[in-house]
């Protein structure tokens, strides 16, 4: 019997992957949403940390623990992340932007729960479908 051997070739890191190793503690509210903010700006903790000019340590600890912000690090870091401030805090006032979540989010968000392995598999599928689309809409 011969042995054949598969590889993958999937594209650079897609933004619908998690990012990092999964917390072991329970987030604090305002951690959870700044995490949230910072996946979706598809921004890593270093890139942050690095445009408010700390260390990715401390700005991960924003993320895992309660902490005391100063209000211009909070406008900054909504300014950063491309929400408003009022959303990083996670006052409900204000109005919802946009509709609710459309089924191809609902579906990557699922897939962002899965093991990588199995993420890069997915993804790889849908880019080779997105390419073949594209490709007959060329023609």
């Amino acid at each position: 019997m011969q042995a054949f051997t598969i590889t993958s070739t999937v594209g650079p890191y897609n933004g619908a992957m998690q990012t990092g190793r999964p917390t072991k503690t329970k987030r604090s509210e305002f951690g959870a949403r700044l995490h949230a903010a910072r996946e979706t700006a598809g921004l890593s903790q270093a890139q942050v940390a690095a445009k408010l000019g700390i260390h990715q340590s401390s700005y991960a600890d924003w993320e895992r623990y309660p902490v005391a912000l100063r209000p211009e690090q909070l406008s900054q870091l909504a300014s950063i992340l491309g929400i408003a401030t009022e959303q990083l805090l996670g006052n409900s006032d204000s109005k919802r932007r946009g509709g609710p979540a459309g089924k191809a989010r609902q579906m990557f968000e699922r897939v962002s729960q899965l093991p990588r392995a199995t993420q890069q598999r997915i993804l790889a599928n849908v880019q080779d479908s997105l390419t073949a689309y594209e490709a007959r809409r060329a023609s």
